[in-house]
């Protein structure tokens, strides 16, 4: 039985001991956080399966790493939800809503009563829309505890408030941006989110809003409750968010929904994200240290798919990056 310890519990760790564990490895996870919450960057994270909504801004390899990660969560947590992605705009900007669909694939075009027929909350507002029928989301901070929970009942040791790495034969280093020691060319890419309860509004699926300042994206958590985000900032700061951030975001979600106007804000967060010169992640090796690194702004969605490569290199079923 290979013995492996993991360090950090953000998504990539636990989704990386979880396949381990799977496997028949005998896994150990440290986290030198205090437990879960928002001293992890996963703790932020929109939870989005939409490998093709992603495609407008990203490499090709990110669809095809994330095309089964809607699969890999259903199967192992609870509550993800495969209604699909719409992406909308206002008629303004229409012509940014055709180069969304340029760049992408694996969509339907909607018109008015396509749109209401999804999401009768919107009901009138939007003329046109792309519709990712096989896309999904996830709340993370379910997800983590639900990953947490199986970890330890199938005897792997989850411990928090810790760095001292336990002896094992491989180390699968999952630190985020902690690992710029080991990996300079790691960046911080910030970026900010609020939660905002409206029980008037019932959407049911992820809405992207096309908007000219700051295209938002909006998950539905569940009575009432939506995670709004969120903001791409190309520095490493991890904690403050700007007055401008909480105003532009405000103001985007107000222009899908004048009844957001309402909405209670409930809680403001902010994290920066580890990413490579080129935004896709990596696998590195040292000898018997092999680091997880890079996921960017597509944790939920590409942490099943690194998760199995690393596998596959601790437990000698693939070649080593």
């Amino acid at each position: 039985m290979t013995t492996v310890a993991v360090i950090g519990a953000g998504v990539a760790g636990l989704t990386v001991a979880t396949v381990l564990a799977e496997r028949d490895a005998a896994v150990s996870v440290i986290d030198r956080s205090p437990g879960l919450g928002p001293d992890q960057c996963s703790w932020y994270a929109g939870g989005m399966l939409a490998p093709w909504c992603e495609r407008e801004n990203a490499e090709p390899e990110v669809v095809a790493l994330g095309q089964e990660a809607a699969d890999f969560w259903a199967a192992r947590v609870p509550g993800v939800v495969r209604r699909g992605s719409l992406v909308i705009a206002p008629a303004r900007d229409s012509g940014e809503l055709r180069r969304f669909a340029r760049r992408t694939e694996n969509y339907d075009w909607l018109d008015q009563e396509g749109i209401d027929g999804l999401e009768p909350a919107l009901e009138g507002r939007f003329a046109r829309a792309l519709f990712f029928g096989e896309e999904a989301h996830l709340d993370p901070r379910l997800a983590l505890r639900a990953l947490v929970g199986k970890l330890e009942a199938s005897g792997v040791e989850v411990r928090y408030g810790t760095e001292a790495v336990p002896e094992a034969e491989w180390t699968v280093d999952c630190r985020g941006l902690a690992a710029m020691d080991r990996l300079p060319e790691l960046r911080g890419v910030k970026g900010e989110m609020l939660y905002i309860r409206s029980p008037e509004v019932a959407l049911t699926r992820t809405v992207r809003l096309i908007h000219p300042r700051i295209p938002i994206y909006l998950v539905p958590r569940g009575d009432g409750m939506y995670m709004l985000g969120a903001t791409t900032i190309e520095n490493d700061e991890r904690k403050r968010i700007t007055a401008r951030s909480v105003v532009e975001l405000l103001s985007a979600v107000y222009a899908l929904h004048p009844a957001f106007g309402e909405a209670e804000v409930v809680e403001i967060g902010t994290d920066a994200r580890p990413a490579f010169p080129d935004n896709l992640p990596r696998l590195v090796r040292d000898g018997r240290r092999l680091h997880v690194n890079g996921l960017y702004r597509h944790g939920f969605l590409l942490a099943p798919a690194m998760a199995a490569r690393a596998a596959d290199i601790v437990l000698g079923e693939g070649a080593a990056p």
